[in-house]
């Protein structure tokens, strides 16, 4: 199983994971969840105490990528197969997002 934290601002909000069988969930950090000051990591992910599943890596953090030719020069620079959104997710949002949203794996 691969995970990262999931921070805005530099804040953990919670954490991405893609289990050994391709599936994808994430779960907010309690601190996080129970401080109503604190939004939603994305209007597609509200806050809530359950974990969220999925086939696929959530919109909102395939949004994170890059497109066409940007993301094939990124796997090619990192090495990375193009359809392995997780990894590359990992390597490339860890820093200089659009958005206060950063991903960062967990070692």
């Amino acid at each position: 199983m691969k995970s990262a934290r999931v921070l805005r601002n530099g804040e953990l909000v919670g954490i991405l994971s893609k289990s050994d069988s391709g599936k994808y969930s994430f779960v907010y950090e309690d601190a996080w969840f129970l401080n109503p000051e604190k939004p939603s990591v994305s209007l597609t992910l509200p806050k809530s105490k359950k974990e969220y599943h999925s086939e696929h890596l959530f919109p909102f953090f395939f949004n994170m990528l890059s497109e066409g030719v940007n993301l094939q020069l990124q796997a090619r620079q990192f090495q990375i197969d193009e359809n392995d959104f997780f990894s590359l997710l990992l390597k490339t949002a860890q820093s200089d997002t659009i958005g206060a949203i950063t991903v960062v794996p967990n070692e």
